[in-house]
């Protein structure tokens, strides 16, 4: 009987080979996956913020809370204290996408694609997508955070702690929060449908999945398809701040509207998030009009390109637009929207 073990074996490895059974594959790559996954099946190197679900309290469900409402529940029980008095994340951050092409900083296609998705227009990027990025605070916000944003360049823990300090006007993560946070936002990672993919692009990938020499270049291939980090043009208002930008077609007060409500209204009406109301009236729209010219922080060309700066006693204050989230155009369609509804 010891002598058929060995046949026996080699008739069952053939009748496995003749009935075309393998041994199980990796399941296909479709556009729902996600991308870093897809990345590292690939063999790309890992994203450094993996979040430490290990650490008591961490959860995503904790992160979303302090995302949107800066306060969650404690790991021994009990609330947190708000991170900030004055902000949520939301208050500049949208947690949807809000580009139509990850691959390119364009503000009036971004304001279109917030218009047809309900989405505000506003001055941070989108934390959508957030833990595909490998740099933040990136261009011109030197020149505003200075120092600060060396160690945030390079790492989503360091940004996220900038903007909870200073961004907000609040206090320090603590480590679990922070995890938490991160967590989160691994449930709003950017999908193989987000780079609009076609289908032959999808046979090529799972291709490269099985084949490693193919496989640097759709890396390479996808990482083309959207931004690693957002970036960030600091822009002066007009010389002449009664003329307005030159060289600018004539402001689209159409255009300008949907800045007003989508962008200017998200914080000032009802004093959401300013001291300093916003409403449809005329005589908001002529308050508005009158403070162009002027070098005050009423003058929607000053505050948009410089901002507010917090005051003691008065924390809350306003971004500076960039040119990647509000452009020279777009601020002449704002005046010309403002102009029209002062008449």
């Amino acid at each position: 009987m010891r002598s058929k073990i060995p046949y026996l074996l080699t008739l069952l490895f053939g009748a496995v080979l003749l009935t075309g059974l393998n041994w199980p594959k990796a399941p296909a790559i479709v556009a729902e996956n996600d991308l870093a996954d897809v990345l590292l099946r690939l063999g790309d190197t890992p994203l450094p913020h993996q979040p430490e679900l290990t650490m008591p309290g961490v959860s995503a469900d904790r992160g979303r809370e302090l995302v949107l409402r800066g306060i969650t529940e404690q790991p021994k029980g009990g609330l947190t204290s708000k991170q900030s008095k004055h902000f949520v994340c939301t208050s500049c951050h949208n947690i949807q996408r809000e580009d139509p092409d990850l691959s390119v900083a364009d503000p009036q296609a971004r304001l279109e694609y917030a218009l047809e998705n309900g989405l505000p227009y506003l001055q941070g990027t989108t934390l959508y997508g957030a833990v595909n990025r490998t740099n933040f605070y990136n261009g011109d916000y030197e020149k505003k955070y200075g120092e600060l944003v060396v160690k945030a360049r390079n790492s989503l823990r360091e940004a996220i702690q900038l903007c909870a300090i200073e961004c907000s006007q609040g206090r320090r993560l603590k480590p679990w929060e922070l995890e938490s946070v991160l967590a989160f936002l691994w449930t709003i990672d950017l999908k193989l449908s987000d780079l609009q993919l076609t289908d032959a692009d999808l046979r090529q990938l799972n291709e490269a999945v099985e084949d490693p020499a193919k496989a640097p270049a759709m890396i390479r291939k996808l990482k083309s398809l959207y931004l690693p980090g957002s970036p960030a043009t600091f822009a002066e208002p007009p010389a002449d701040r009664r003329q307005g930008y030159a060289g600018i077609e004539a402001g689209d007060p159409k255009n300008g509207r949907w800045i007003y409500e989508l962008s200017c209204k998200h914080c000032h009406e009802a004093r959401r998030y300013s001291f300093f109301a916003l409403d449809d009236s005329p005589t908001t729209f002529r308050y508005l009009k009158k403070h162009f010219p002027k070098y005050t922080r009423y003058s929607v060309y000053q505050v948009g390109r410089y901002g507010t700066s917090p005051l003691p006693g008065k924390h809350a204050y306003m971004p500076n637009y960039t040119l990647e989230k509000l452009s020279d155009q777009q601020l002449e369609d704002l005046r010309a929207y403002i102009e029209e509804g002062a008449r």
